[in-house]
């Protein structure tokens, strides 16, 4: 408004402006050009993203959005007034005032149409709705956070200028400013992502690790020698770790898959290195595979490699399945390579869970390959969230996953999968993002529901098949640190069957809203996100194709895995 008084009225206008000003309390004094963009990044975190969120969590991803939208709206400020050489001008009482009726407008708006778009995604996914009550908390969630971030800069900006007092003694005012500045971002970035991080993800791994002595209840060792940890076994039971002991101590018993298929049927075969039965990758996965094969994993008709996910996790509906599907006549062999959640692994494991991908398969077919063309099991491979990236990686490409498998069921990929991208990438005209088709569909192919057809469903598909199984809403698939620049394919062709129409990509904030998403992942029902249960079911029937098998037994096995799954969670 200064701009438009007369020169002597504006040395009285900006005299009072100061005086109100200096009336707030320091910590409540905010710039105008920084308090628009935070509010403008503040209603943007109400957009639609790929999950449900509870009003607590919206509230502080809204507020950390705040705070980078007033910290990049004084630096735009500071930067157009030194390129147009003018002193920073405080803004008088009705420019606030404007200001804060449209941000009770604005904030009000982005607070219903928040609500409205949450409810519609439950919907989607058959969420129950957690009442308004809770959604209301958003915004003082997101108050909160602000003030608590932009204190924390601030008292940053006071170590600046003290250090830039310190050193104009010896250098001149602006070098010392630069100096100081510099010196404060650089050391905050060191901190953050050296002390705070790292000690973070330390702190992560020692916790996991403690719990990785502790074993579920329910889970024993056993007493067959078909399993490690059993009788035989040359892997200790305490070294499996708690994820391990979970997979060798639970799946179907021999009488639960002779009542399934009606007649007798052999004990399947588990082996499992834990990430303390063995110094490093490839002595566990030498210990794994000389365990499977004491056990006589290589005379059964199936042998399934899997790679965990970060804690050692073995998906168990798709081990469940296979074994099931197979009538007990298999062995799955498995390894773990970190302590870690496998959305955080996702972001710091990678490297493990190549080298444990590799050298788990590479182990598997040497000895695999030392037998005699007719005496083979059908060799199989899985990988779900980060296995799958550890899966992959053992492979150079289609031809190479045909001749080395007879089949390989990747689930829940995430974006950074090498092959997965490729394939992605360089998908046949037409198809979109979401359910690409891959050279016809000749050997890889993808599915969002593998109990339908999966396409290209008139194309033939070769004896080793290879399926990813993806869900439209699953984060862990579309995060990548391109959405900060870039508009996705799956965001300009017609959304997946769970993903709102009205989610659009916004440069920068599309990016941040996904990876606010990724802690979500597994907080929704089955088929959703990346919450993979019957799908497994109808991925392993179109890969094995096993004699005698019915869709009426594959709708049966799905029945079953859903139900179990829901007294899990009731």
């Amino acid at each position: 408004m200064e701009h438009f008084l007369t020169h002597a009225e504006q040395p009285v206008a900006a005299s009072h402006a100061r005086r109100a000003s200096r009336a707030w309390p320091r910590w409540l004094r905010y710039t105008l050009p920084g308090a628009w963009v935070a509010l403008l990044f503040a209603c943007l975190a109400f957009t639609p993203s790929l999950l449900p969120r509870s009003g607590p969590f919206q509230g502080f991803v809204s507020g950390l959005s705040a705070a980078i939208g007033y910290g990049l709206g004084c630096l735009g400020a500071w930067l157009w007034r030194e390129f147009a050489d003018r002193p920073a001008r405080t803004p008088g009482r009705r420019a606030w005032q404007g200001f804060f009726i449209v941000a009770a407008v604005a904030l009000a708006g982005a607070l219903v149409l928040g609500w409205h778009w949450q409810q519609r995604l439950r919907e989607l996914m058959g969420m129950p709705s957690p009442g308004r009550a809770g959604y209301l908390l958003a915004p003082f969630v997101a108050a909160v956070f602000f003030f608590v971030i932009i204190a924390v800069g601030r008292g940053l900006r006071g170590v600046s200028r003290a250090l830039a007092t310190r050193l104009a003694r010896h250098i001149g005012p602006r070098a010392a400013r630069a100096t100081s500045g510099l010196a404060v971002v650089v050391l905050t970035a060191l901190v953050a992502s050296g002390l705070l991080w790292d000690g973070l993800i330390a702190a992560a791994d020692r916790t996991l690790e403690v719990q990785d002595t502790m074993t579920d209840e329910g889970v024993v060792p056993p007493s067959t020698a078909l399993r490690s940890g059993g009788a035989g076994s040359r892997i200790p039971w305490d070294s499996l770790g708690r994820e391990g002991r979970n997979f060798i101590g639970r799946g179907p018993s021999v009488e639960e898959l002779s009542r399934f298929h009606g007649t007798a049927v052999k004990e399947p075969i588990r082996a499992y290195a834990g990430y303390a039965s063995a110094p490093d990758a490839e002595a566990r996965a030498a210990l794994a595979v000389d365990d499977l094969e004491r056990a006589g994993g290589f005379d059964r008709a199936y042998l399934l490699v899997v790679t965990t996910t970060g804690s050692g996790w073995v998906v168990p509906e798709a081990v469940d399945a296979f074994e099931y599907m197979t009538g007990g006549d298999s062995a799955i062999v498995a390894m773990q390579y970190s302590h870690l959640w496998s959305w955080l692994s996702v972001l710091v494991d990678q490297a493990r869970a190549r080298e444990s991908g590799r050298a788990l398969f590479d182990e598997v077919h040497e000895r695999w390959s030392r037998l005699p063309p007719g005496k083979r099991p059908k060799l199989l491979v899985f990988g779900e969230s980060l296995g799958s990236y550890g899966g992959e990686t053992a492979f150079s490409g289609e031809r190479d996953l045909a001749n080395r498998t007879d089949g390989v069921l990747f689930v829940g990929p995430p974006n950074f999968n090498t092959l997965y991208r490729a394939f992605t990438d360089h998908r046949d005209p037409g198809s979109p993002e979401v359910e690409p088709i891959y050279r016809q569909g000749r050997i890889v192919r993808f599915s969002r529901r593998p109990g339908t057809n999966i396409p290209p469903a008139t194309a033939p598909w070769g004896d080793s098949r290879v399926l990813y199984l993806l869900h439209p809403s699953d984060p862990i698939i579309w995060w990548s640190p391109h959405l900060l620049v870039k508009r996705p394919d799956w965001l300009r062709e017609p959304r997946g069957d769970d993903v709102l129409g009205q989610m659009v990509w916004i440069p920068f904030v599309t990016f941040w809203q996904v990876t606010a998403d990724l802690p979500l992942g597994m907080e929704v029902p089955a088929g959703h996100g990346h919450v993979y249960t019957a799908e497994h079911v109808d991925g392993w029937a179109a890969l094995l194709r096993p004699e005698g098998w019915s869709a009426d037994q594959t709708a049966r096995l799905r029945d079953l895995l859903l139900a179990r799954d829901a007294s899990k969670n009731d």
